[in-house]
């Protein structure tokens, strides 16, 4: 049996725009015995609500939390009205503020005349309220109306709860629909998955079964057309895909042999409903295919239009180096003059190039020629990265404030919306855009529809770096589209003569491993053993460090694959025993088979625009506070100074962080990198993985495992290449 309380609601404390409020309780009655000693008080209440009414009863059900600022409070999972059914609160009701201009006296005319059953008589038959003396037609419809409305949204979400959607899911649809909910639900509820965000086809398939679709139902199988497809471009990394693939992987979870006559229909039908885009035999996403175009078409913008042409460049650029005494060298200077001349160009380059240094450059010779004020120079430039770390370090080189692209953009997580868009154009005129590898091609899409086409345009990555997380592969198409004046930077700078780093990443990109690559230098060491070493050889080394006062900001572990003796998670469990082992003055929360304690370093795993954290940021735990009533916990989490708080739900967000995978490294430089190498990563040891990961590391690169291993893992490419075509639209501007 569900714990309730039940009892009167008294008021908002706070209310946010998807529903979410915090509010004050009074409670009448209650099942659960923790709550007992509340009867006949007023208690802090949250959770999600269409609407709540001071003079109707509820039934809360939830569970009770202790929050470490606020207190006591309780936690709604689901909630249910009782309609007043004596006189004196159905009189009290219908004079409530939810019914605009029936005052007391009114209220009582129409519960004399109707008696109990008020509020059922006039659902039933509204033309009864014209038995109340002198009441208006007028009067007597918005009673109805407001009554119908009233009834309707609570019987529509107890209906979506029933259903199997949890309460916010529940409330998500309700306000999409309103009066159409359940006649659109019993027509076709795939259709929440085209309307709602975070409402996923897993979810709506499961509950469709409650609704007698029927397994081979075309609304079923088009809608898993969609799923199959979005999960095929976000795991593969494609903006299209292939017809065999996408009917191959519906048969296969739908469990049907569908023929290719009745799948051809589908995907038309799909087709003409805009939902997809069939070209040349590919088949895309409409999102996918829109972004490409909208990405080309708006670099033809910038092509086209009058480039500069600053005749003072040479000068000022050789002014700059005796002012900051530095040698720029030709290509570096080329770069620099393109950036400030072309309203578009790229500029890429592996670590040691250069890249940060050119960057700066331009800022300062921006504001140069511009003679613009530092205040000026800020509202004309914006320095954009896809990552906080990244964009950190490009404020850090410049001394201009720069932004996670999200957060340039003003992402509103809940509403999964840009704030900056096609229709709210950001003002600057000069951009500059660091580790454009990372970015996907919604996220350019997204970036470009926010700016003006009367921009400077500078696109700032590494060419051999992993493609993004999400579909796409801008730098390389762009690159490879010939269309954009781009530099190649080739000269290493950040070594000296008997340092390693940036030349084993320049023979890995060049596939010409020397034969001496396990001899230690100045800032390399290869620790050769087998596979089953590695553990014992990582603890020794975490040792080490941890005896020369380890910085968690500084030096990172990484390692290809989560899984496995010598993967990401066994790794971190060993390392939290070495950097930070059990102690009784340290609070721990188990999560699964994770234990979280206090000073651990941990790994944000998705964007958190509001708390002004990212993908990719890491952090240490500052605090763990346990519930004395539920047992419930919150972690604060310092990330640089900006504490987050944790709920458990929300630690599915966050991962021990002492070893983590290359591909959240993209963005971050450390002082000292670690990465194991065995055989058994194989899967994922390929060219592109291992040069983003050493060149993470800017003081000192520590491989440890097989050099075997190694030097033929150095030889392979990405098993899949990423299909897709915004390089053939760019050869058609």
């Amino acid at each position: 049996m569900k714990t309730y309380i039940k009892g009167t609601y008294k008021g908002s404390i706070f209310e946010s725009d998807n529903n979410y409020v915090i509010g004050l309780f009074r409670i009448k009655d209650t099942n659960d015995e923790n709550m007992k000693n509340y009867i006949n008080k007023t208690i802090t209440f949250t959770g999600y609500f269409l609407e709540l009414n001071k003079e109707d009863t509820y039934f809360f059900y939830g569970e009770e939390v202790n929050h470490p600022k606020y207190g006591f409070q309780y936690n709604v999972k689901e909630y249910e009205r009782i309609k007043p059914d004596d006189i004196d609160g159905i009189a009290q009701f219908l004079s409530s503020d939810l019914f605009s201009g029936v005052g007391e006296k009114l209220a009582k005319k129409i519960v004399d005349v109707l008696g109990e059953n008020t509020l059922d008589k006039i659902l039933d038959n509204p033309s009864c309220l014209m038995l109340v003396p002198k009441i208006s037609k007028k009067k007597a419809d918005t009673i109805y109306e407001t009554l119908k409305k009233y009834e309707e949204s609570h019987k529509t979400i107890c209906y979506l709860t029933e259903l199997g959607f949890n309460m916010k899911d529940s409330l998500n649809i309700y306000n999409t629909y309103l009066s159409n909910t359940i006649q659109i639900i019993e027509h076709n509820i795939y259709k929440i998955i085209d309307d709602i965000d975070n409402i996923s086809f897993l979810k709506v398939d499961e509950i469709a079964n409650k609704l007698n679709i029927t397994g081979s139902d075309e609304r079923r199988i088009e809608a898993c057309i969609i799923y199959i497809m979005k999960e095929l471009t976000f795991n593969f990394g494609d903006t299209y895909l292939k017809y065999e693939d996408i009917k191959r992987r519906v048969n296969k979870y739908l469990m049907l042999d569908i023929a290719d006559v009745d799948f051809y229909l589908y995907l038309n039908t799909l087709k003409d409903e805009d939902k997809i885009v069939i070209e040349d035999d590919k088949y895309y996403l409409i999102n996918m295919y829109e972004a490409e175009i909208n990405i080309s078409n708006k670099f033809k913008i910038l092509l086209n239009k009058p480039h500069y042409n600053y005749q003072e460049l040479d000068d000022k650029i050789t002014k700059l180096e005796e002012e900051n005494n530095i040698k720029y060298n030709e290509l570096q200077k080329e770069a620099i003059k393109s950036a400030l001349n072309n309203n578009i160009s790229i500029i890429t380059g592996g670590p040691g190039t250069g890249k940060t240094t050119i960057v700066k450059a331009i800022v300062n010779l921006y504001k140069d020629l511009h003679k613009l004020s530092d205040s000026k120079l800020i509202e004309q430039i914006a320095l954009l990265a896809p990552t906080g770390r990244a964009s950190k370090r490009m404020s850090e080189s410049t001394l201009i404030p720069s932004f996670t692209i999200h957060r340039f953009l003003k992402w509103n997580k809940e509403l999964n919306e840009f704030s900056i868009n096609e229709y709210n154009k950001d003002k600057s005129k000069f951009i500059i855009v660091d580790e454009v590898s990372m970015i996907d091609i919604e996220l350019m899409d997204n970036l470009l529809k926010g700016l003006t086409d009367n921009i400077q345009l500078i696109l700032v990555g590494d060419y051999d770096q992993l493609p993004s997380v999400g579909p796409g592969n801008i730098l390389k198409d762009l690159i490879e589209s010939k269309k954009i004046n781009t530099i190649k930077l080739d000269q290493l700078y950040r070594q000296n003569n008997n340092s390693y780093i940036t030349t084993l990443a320049h023979e890995i990109k060049e596939n010409d491993l020397s034969i001496n690559f396990t001899e230690p230098r100045s800032d390399y060491q290869f620790l050769a053993c087998s596979a089953n070493h590695i553990r014992e050889n990582i603890k020794k080394i975490a040792l080490l460090i941890k005896e020369k006062d380890y910085d968690y900001k500084k030096v990172q572990f990484m390692a290809p694959m989560y899984k496995g003796e010598n993967g990401i998670d066994t790794l971190n469990k060993d390392l939290q025993e070495i950097f930070n082992p059990r102690n009784p003055n340290k609070v721990e929360y188990n999560y699964g088979d994770v234990i979280f304690r206090e000073n651990d370093k941990v790994l944000q795993l998705v964007n958190m625009p509001d708390n002004n954290i990212y993908n990719g940021d890491i952090g240490v735990i500052k605090a763990i506070v346990l519930s004395n009533v539920s047992k419930k916990t919150e972690i604060y989490v310092d990330f640089d100074s900006n504490i987050v708080k944790y709920n458990p739900k929300d630690l599915v967000n966050i991962k021990h962080a002492y070893v983590i995978s290359i591909h959240k490294s993209q963005g971050s430089e450390f002082d000292l990198v670690v990465i194991p190498i065995c055989y058994s990563y194989k899967r994922m040891l390929y060219k592109n993985l291992i040069y983003t990961g050493i060149t993470r590391a800017k003081k000192k690169l520590i491989l440890v495992g097989e050099p075997n291993t190694f030097s033929s893992s150095i030889k392979q490419v990405e098993s899949h290449k990423r299909e897709t075509t915004l390089k053939e639209k760019m050869y058609n501007l």
